[in-house]
């Protein structure tokens, strides 16, 4: 009987996988790209429809000296929020801040 005997096991060697700089970039792109989807898909989203909105009631006021929308809005809205009225005032009238108020100017005033 014939016996062969092998010393050490052949193994086949185990390829390591690197990664290019080319190749870095192209996983980082196709991942944001996949979060973008992602974002677009699944965030907050608003619709828009053919019909208007319900007009606020308002009133218009001149600024004179020493008035400052806070005033205005606690003299609007006496029992409220003064906070959310300074808001929704400085959002009718487009103002870029609260404290864009201009001597003589006609403002619109919420009526509560």
């Amino acid at each position: 009987m014939n016996t062969i005997a092998i010393a050490h096991p052949i193994h086949t060697p185990q390829l390591a996988v690197r990664l290019t700089r080319r190749g870095k970039a192209v996983i980082l792109a196709a991942a944001l790209a996949a979060i973008a989807v992602l974002a677009v898909a699944f965030g907050p989203a608003g619709i828009a429809t053919g019909e208007s909105g319900a007009p606020q009631d308002t009133t218009t006021m001149r600024v004179v000296a020493g008035h400052t929308l806070w005033q205005i809005a606690a003299e609007a809205n006496p029992t409220g929020d003064i906070r959310a009225t300074v808001d929704q005032i400085v959002r009718l009238n487009s103002l870029p801040s609260a404290s864009a108020l201009q001597l003589g100017s006609e403002i619109a005033v919420p009526v509560y």
